[in-house]
This record gives C-alpha cells, structure tokens and sequence, in this order.
C-alpha cells in the first residue's frame, strides 16, 4: 500500500465527484412541490417605513413583517463592557438600514414568479441622511441608525500602556493613516436555502449552504421559538465559505417559517447581484499609526487608532465588535516590543453587516503594521528586512507571550524571514534597479511576515461573550461490516479537503486504506455539537478528535486480532489493512466480518463491547496555536499607467506539521490570489447616500488565472508542542499577507519618485494620484 498518512501529497477524494458533476449543492435540491422564493429588498440605505401595499392578486403569495410577528429579532450580543446590542428584524418593520435589507417574501412555483410577484409590491418610504462612512459615523452629530443609541458605536475598546517613556528614546518616528476597502467575500456558490418539514419525524428540516450548521440550528431556534432538537440542519457540498457562510441569515430564519406556515418545501437562491449589494461585507478597516524606533530599526511603541465599518447590525454569531476588538489584540503581529497602545471603534453604518472573510482582522493589521515597518525602513535608511529581523521574536524565546499576552507555542520567524530574502534573491532585484528599465517602469520588493493565531480555545472567546463559544471538538468512528471505516465530525468542509486529510489521519494510526475511508459531515442529527469551520481550526480540533477516537478503536481492533491470534495485543501492528504479529495476520475485513457476522467465534470475555467510539478533543494549551509565513514579491510599476504587474512571488510558510503538503499547497494559494484581490482590484465603493457602486462583476473587480503570478512556496515544519502530530492551522494564511507584502513592493518602487500609496486596492487611479501628489509643485513654497 502507498504511503497515505500523514506528508502524503494524497489527491482529493472530493475531486471524483466535483470533477464528474456530481457534487449536490443546494441548487441540486429539489423536493415534491418545492416553490421558490424571492424577496422584496430596500432600494435605500436609510429610511422609515410608512407602509407596504401588497395587491390584492398576490396577497397570498407574500409575505411581510406583520405576518412574521411571532419571529424574534436577530441578536448577536457581546458582553465586553459598552457594546451596543442592535435588534436586526428578519424583515425590515419600521426602518431600513441598509440597501438590500428585506422587506417582504414572495413565494411561486419558479423564481420568476416570484420575482414578478416581488415587483409588484410598493412601499412608502420617507429617506433619511445616509451614514456611509465609518469616520462621520463616530461624531455626535451623525444620524443615527439605532436610535435607542447615543452613538452609531458598537464597542470601542482601548489598550493603554506606557509609550512615552520607550518613545523619548528613538531616532525615527513615522505616522501614518491607512485605508483597506470594503470587499465582498465572492464564494462560487452564493448562500442558498431549502426548508420542509417533515411531518413523519415531526422536524423543521433545513438544507442551507453554510460553514457551522450546529450554530444555524442554535440561532434558528432562538428566533422561531423551537427546540433544538426540533431542527435539522444540513449543509450538502458549499461551493466556497471564507467567513460568508458563517452568519445567520435572515433568509434561513424566513423560509424556516415560510415552510412552517405553508406544510410545503420552500427554496431560496441567492443571486449575484443580492449579495453583491446587499447580504454582507468585509475588511473596510481604516488606521491612525505611530511607531518609533531606534537607529537600529528595534521598534521601541506603538500608538494606533483603528476604527472598523461593521455596517449597521451585529451579526449572528461573531458579531459587530470581533474583527476591531481582534485588532487590538493581534496588531503587535510576531514583534517583540514593550511600548504599546490602540483604541479601536467598531463604528455602525447603513451598509449591511461585516463579516470575519478570510484572515479576519489580520489582513488589515498585516497591511498597516508592516507598511509602517517599511515606512521607518526608509526614515532609517535600512533595509526592511533588517527591521523586521530587529524586532522578530527568536526562536529561543519559544514559548512566547508578547504584549497583549498573546501565547506563541513554536517556530522560527528569523529564519522564515531570511529565507523569504533568499527566496526572492533580493540583491538581484536591488542590482536590477540600480539602472532605468527600457519601459520606463519601476521595479519594487516588498516583504510582509505575519502570524496566524488558529484553532482559537474556549477561553479566547468566553471573554468576548458571544453566541458561540468553542469547546471540545467531537468525532465518531466506527468499523464497518466490510472492513472499512466511518468518520462523523461536527465541522463542515467548503474547500478544505477534510474528507481526504480525516482519511489520513485514520490511517495513520489504525493502517486503513484512505479509499475505504467515508468522512461525513455537515448534518446535524448525523454529528455531534460543532461550532463549526472557522479560524483555521478544523485540522487541529476536529483532527484531534478524530485521531482520538482512532487511538481507543485502534487498541480494540488490536484486542480483538490477538485474541484470535493468540498473541498479546501489544505485539499486534495495524498497518496496510491489516493486523499483524509474528503469529500471523488478519485483514481489517476478516476482523469485521467476525465482529458482526461471526461473533461465535469470537473467544468469551474479550472486554471488547463495540468497533465504533465517539472521543472529543482540545489542544492541551486553550489559547490556539501560532502559523506563519514570510511572503515577497517583485512588482513592475508603469508611472503612466498606474498598472502593476507582479514579475515573482514567493512564500515561505511554518504551518506546523502537514498532514497533507499538497492541501496545504492549495489552501495557500487560494488564500494568496484572494490577497491578490485585495491588494490591487476588490473594493465595494458607496456613494454618499449609501449606495453600493458594484452590482455585477463587471464593476467588482477580481482576479483571475492571468493576474495569478507563478508562486513558489517553501515549507519549514516546526511542530506545536499543544497540538495532535504537531499541526497547526492553515487555511486563512495565504490570505493575509499579500496586500502588506505588494503594498511594500509597489512603494518600493514609487521612492523613485518620491511617492508612497497607503490604501487598498492599488488600482491605477490611485497610484497615479500618490505619483501626482508628490510630482506637482507646492503652490505655497512653489518648490
């Protein structure tokens, strides 16, 4: 048997049936008399409701607030001190807060229908100003949006530590204002809903496209009134997550009692253009930065201010205040220093609600933190590689708390650094810009190194007081009449490879082939409790568990192979599908078949009661674990243009122990061409009155195969001493420090003329503005 444990560059089990068109997502799911669903969306950012006339000819196909009276609100509270709870209505009633919030449902035998049905409901508004940024939303005098508030301030947190005293000692202090644009998450799959109840069992069955089922059927209890154990939640195959499947939705909680209401199965697709304008959003991050160093470039303080557009509900379950309160937190990155401080503001506007994509805050925080390392780089006249290897945290310093008590279990990051340098062959690329290109472009390299906190523990979020909170992770394994074996897990796989990586795992320790291997997941009468897929968490927790609950069916397996064999189980070996001793062998079918169709002959008083076990797991440290990866990349900048072009990129990464180095691979790359997007082409403008600019692709820019440069990855493993095998999590990284590391690039080259670009994307018109700010005379000096 090929080596299919853990390092092996296994091919995807999923493949086989995504490649032959035979994955079932939720647009496959067609039930006996399914009708489609469309709902009526608000055309205004901010507005009261005077009234709704539904007409007389589709009265009973739609449906509005008055009639889900008997819903609750959505609310994601926190109990950090000061936050803001908003109530976020499955259908507006009095008020809408941002354009595409729902008002009304209509319901139809095809979309279409229901579409035209839509179209012929009117609603009387009066519009109200418009909050569209997150900065006007923080004064006293912004209109406000929940107006049982005395600011459009969801939280605002505030680390406070002594930065005068390290500060009167530096020879460089630079301040900057840095800007990251509100993206959209762009999964293949749009979120879907399909709902029926199912009288037989007496249970609301929900099919939706989502990250954390177990947290959907939490949050749609609350709002419907019904027991947990009254619900079903299944998630089939999700085209794609990052974090957008990963909230409740309105449109969950409104079909579950659509259903309820009509005894028929009911079906909702979102289309391109709702969640383009209107379901949810990201990373609109903007910062005020001081740092100050030595003539060395040894960061001495930090002093920031970072507000967060969070939009204008908290969402279920993470809610409003996560990614700026993260920020507060993670912003130091992996640099040890002792002066530190950062007020944070999670402002409410009428844009709908910010969700954790891909990253979380830490692609924000690696963009500003890094961009300002290069900044004192240049006062200092150093290279930004010898900063950052001025203030890396060395590896005897492992374990390592940094100054917000952030737990560090392992690794190298000096030595990811100097790689990444070779990586890229620095000297030839400064040699390379000792001369003019014939094309009159500027070339530039850009470093950015950050670190991943993955499989964050109960005790990071019990502080933050949200809905969900993490405990163990479950899995259940169990022998089947056939030799083969069947792994449940409470998480949900959308691009993670769980189903081969799980297989791995298993056979690692019980020797069994990955092909007979089925994982399941996704389905809630089928698992146990999981708050799901999110921060990077699934390979470490829910690996855990499963290598867990491998080892007590592992040391059954062997009880039983000796008592047939004759041999004591400590001498039994379960590899290549078989158990194995010097009195012989027998085949994980043989034992089986025995276990469940020969039990006879099985000898008395084995003390073996079963071939299957549930075992639940955490790492033996509750405050996750710590990957990394230095990345750089060499740009082309035409000053006429304003274009980049990205000429090498390379990526050393330290994700702890790989279970499979090809997954791996392609979690990093993905991440990376999202990065991408961040860096040079995503943003989801607003107007002043809180109109979205981009309703289709042809104004959402995002990159694709011809934007993707050739990207080199090296590996350095270095094992967490908390965690199963040593692993760590991987899935957000790639997805961090690409805007950081092209920002750097592209104002290494823009020194050449004297210009520097701190917002994102770095799309032309903004590049040939920083090109014209620092090209044009000053009219007051006239120099």
């Amino acid at each position: 048997m090929k080596q299919q444990g853990i390092g092996a560059r296994l091919l995807r089990k999923e493949d086989d049936r995504y490649l032959r068109g035979r994955g079932e997502f939720i647009a496959d799911i067609v039930l006996p008399g399914q009708c489609e669903v469309a709902f009526l969306r608000s055309p205004l950012a901010h507005a009261r409701i005077r009234g709704i006339h539904v007409p007389e000819a589709i009265a009973a196909q739609t449906f509005t607030a008055a009639d889900l009276a008997d819903v609750q609100a959505i609310r994601a509270v926190s109990k950090l001190p000061g936050f803001r709870v908003s109530e976020q209505p499955v259908l507006a009633a009095d008020k809408v807060r941002h354009v595409g919030e729902p008002l009304a449902l209509c319901f139809a035998e095809d979309r279409a229908a229901a579409e035209d049905a839509v179209g012929l409901v009117e609603v009387d508004f009066e519009e109200l100003p418009a909050v569209h940024d997150m900065l006007q939303a923080r004064e006293p005098d912004s209109p406000l949006l929940h107006e049982d508030w005395d600011r459009n301030v969801f939280l605002e947190t505030f680390v406070d530590g002594d930065i005068e005293t390290p500060a009167a000692h530096a020879a460089a202090s630079v301040t900057r204002e840095y800007r990251t644009a509100r993206q959209c998450m762009a999964p293949i799959e749009g979120r879907g809903v399909v709902a029926y109840w199912d009288s037989r069992k007496n249970l609301l069955t929900v099919y939706t496209s989502t990250q954390m089922p177990h947290v959907v059927r939490s949050g749609l209890s609350e709002c419907l009134g019904l027991e947990e154990d009254a619900i079903r939640v299944i998630a089939p195959d999700v085209g794609g997550g990052f974090g957008y499947k990963g909230i409740l939705l309105a449109e969950e909680v409104c079909l579950a009692w659509l259903t309820l209401r009509l005894g028929r199965p009911v079906r909702w697709i979102e289309d391109r253009r709702e969640h383009l304008i209107g379901n949810a959003d990201c990373r609109e991050h903007h910062y005020r930065i001081t740092a100050h160093a030595d003539a060395n470039g040894k960061l001495l303080a930090l002093d920031a201010e970072v507000t967060v557009d969070s939009g204008a509900y908290s969402a279920y379950p993470f809610s409003a205040c996560l990614e700026a309160a993260q920020v507060a937190s993670i912003l130091p990155g992996p640099y040890d220093f002792s002066g530190y401080r950062c007020r944070t503001f999670s402002a409410a506007t009428n844009k709908c609600a910010i969700l954790p994509y891909r990253g979380v805050a830490r692609t924000g925080v690696c963009y500003a933190m890094e961009l300002t390392l290069d900044a004192l780089a240049r006062e200092l006249g150093l290279e930004p590689w010898q900063v950052r290897m001025a203030n890396l945290v060395p590896p005897e310093k492992m374990p390592f708390d940094n100054i917000t008590r952030k737990h560090f279990d392992s690794g190298d990051y000096p030595e990811c650094m100097r790689r990444a340098v070779q990586a890229i062959d620095l000297d030839a690329w400064r040699e390379r810009q000792r001369t003019p290109e014939p094309d009159g472009r500027l070339i530039g390299v850009g470093f950015s190194i950050y670190c991943e906190q993955s499989a964050h523990g109960t005790s990071v979020y019990s502080g933050w007081g949200i809905p969900m909170i993490p405990g163990y992770e479950e899995a259940f394994v169990r022998v089947t009449p056939n030799g083969g074996l069947d792994i449940r897990v409470g998480v949900q796989s959308h691009g993670q490879s769980m189903e081969t990586t799980f297989a791995q795992l298993a056979h690692e320790i019980l020797g069994v082939d990955t092909d007979r291997v089925r994982v399941m997941h996704g389905d809630t009468a089928d698992t146990a409790y999981s708050t799901g897929t999110w921060g990077s968490r699934s390979m470490v927790m829910a690996g855990g568990a499963v290598a867990t609950a491998c080892d007590a069916l592992a040391a059954r397996l062997r009880t039983v192979a000796a008592s047939m064999l004759g041999v004591d189980p400590e001498g039994i070996v379960l590899a290549d599908g078989e158990a194995r001793s010097q009195g012989g062998s027998l085949s994980l079918r043989e034992l089986a078949y025995l276990w469940y169709r020969r039990p006879q002959d099985l000898p008395r008083g084995l003390g073996v009661t079963s071939l299957e076990t549930n075992a639940a797991y955490k790492p033996v440290h509750d405050h996750g674990v710590f990957s990394y990866a230095a990345h750089a990349v060499a740009v082309a900048v035409d000053p006429e243009l304003g274009t980049v072009e990205l000429l090498d990129y390379a990526i050393v990464e330290d994700g702890g122990v790989l279970v499979n180095p090809m997954v791996v691979d392609g979690q990093i790359i993905g991440g990376t061409a999202q990065g991408i997007g961040t860096a040079l082409y995503e943003e989801m403008a607003f107007d002043s009155a809180g109109q979205p600019l981009a309703s289709t692709f042809s104004d959402y820019l995002l990159p694709g195969a011809c934007e993707m440069p050739d990207i080199r990855i090296e590996h350095m493993e270095t094992p967490s001493p908390y965690t199963r095998f040593g692993v760590k999590g991987v899935g957000e990284g790639g997805a961090i420090a690409p805007p950081a590391a092209i920002g750097n690039a592209v104002n290494d080259a823009l020194r050449f003329v004297g210009a520097e670009i701190t917002e994102t994307p770095m799309t032309p018109r903004r590049i040939l503005a920083a090109i014209a700010r620092a090209t044009q005379p000053d009219t007051e000096t006239g120099t």
